[in-house]
């Protein structure tokens, strides 16, 4: 009889995303054969082969590689927090960020098509992904990245492993990290949307007024001086939700702008990236410990 090892479960494992045990037994019913015992998954699972790749990814970190003038902010997704700290899971993160830097790739397939060797997977970023899918027992994915290569200098901003920011600048580096801080910090309170009022996405203006026409409607107040009120509230907003325009989080006097700050050290941001581990990803909401539970269960019977 042939044994099964840990490793040809995990390879089966990372080809069809089935569950460990599945894939133990359906190894050993085809003798270690592995296309066999693959055969044998897709037929007896069906779609449920590959269940761990419809699972929700919004966990996860946030990995950045700078060299110079070239650098990258990656966001890599997995289930569980737990994993997000697990070390393989994290150098994959880093290894992904360095190849964007270093390689260029035009999008996430691109990116997923790269040559890359971790943890005894590959030969590709997107067979190492499988491959720790399989080892782990989570599903994970690679979801966004941004490259700057444009000439300026770059400076960024890790808050744990959650929260990256990424920013082009020209000028002091200390005023740079300072500004990656602060984008950083307006995850906590009015979030940073673009470095001035003119970059503030059309939509979400849009949006700002006619939430500002609602509330100055009720007011009952003449038709020009609700037009004011409208303005008023949409440049209030714009100043907010504008880095130039916040107030600097290290500011002595409790006023001093980032604008005026920049501008005292000389110091001017071209563009920035600020990414959130999961931010618009609906999250799970069952019971993790439970499912966990039911899955020893369900081995001891098997």
């Amino acid at each position: 009889m042939v044994a099964i090892t840990a490793s040809m479960v995990a390879e089966l494992r990372a080809k069809t995303d089935a569950p460990m045990m599945e894939c133990k037994k359906a190894l050993a019913e085809a003798g270690g054969d592995m296309a066999r015992a693959e055969e044998i998954l897709r037929v007896k699972l069906g779609n449920k082969a590959g269940k761990a790749a419809a699972r929700i990814t919004a966990e996860g970190v946030v990995a950045v590689a700078v060299d110079g003038d070239v650098g990258a902010l990656v966001e890599i997704n997995c289930e569980t927090d737990f994993v997000s700290k697990n070390e393989s899971f994290l150098a994959f993160a880093k290894a992904c960020a360095q190849l964007v830097a270093t390689q260029n790739p035009a999008d996430l397939a691109a990116l997923a098509a790269l040559p890359l060797s971790h943890d005894g997977f590959g030969p590709t970023v997107e067979d190492v992904r499988k491959g720790l899918v399989g080892k782990i027992g989570e599903n994970m994915s690679i979801r966004r990245f941004e490259r700057y290569a444009g000439g300026g200098r770059l400076a960024h901003y890790l808050h744990g492993t959650h929260i990256g920011v990424l920013v082009e600048y020209d000028g002091s580096d200390i005023a740079a990290k300072d500004v990656a801080m602060q984008i950083a910090a307006s995850t906590k309170g009015t979030r940073v949307l673009a470095i001035d009022a003119k970059g503030v996405p059309a939509e979400l203006v849009d949006n700002e007024r006619k939430i500002a026409m609602a509330k100055a409607a009720e007011s009952g107040k003449p038709p020009e001086i609700v037009a004011r009120m409208v303005d008023g509230s949409v440049q209030k907003f714009l100043k907010e939700v504008s880095l130039l325009d916040q107030v600097f989080v290290k500011a002595a006097d409790g006023k001093q702008t980032v604008g005026q700050m920049l501008k005292g050290a000389n110091t001017s941001v071209r563009a920035f990236t600020l990414y959130v581990v999961g931010e618009g990803i609906e999250k799970r909401t069952d019971d993790f410990a439970a499912e966990v539970a039911a899955q020893v269960a369900a081995a001891k019977k098997g």
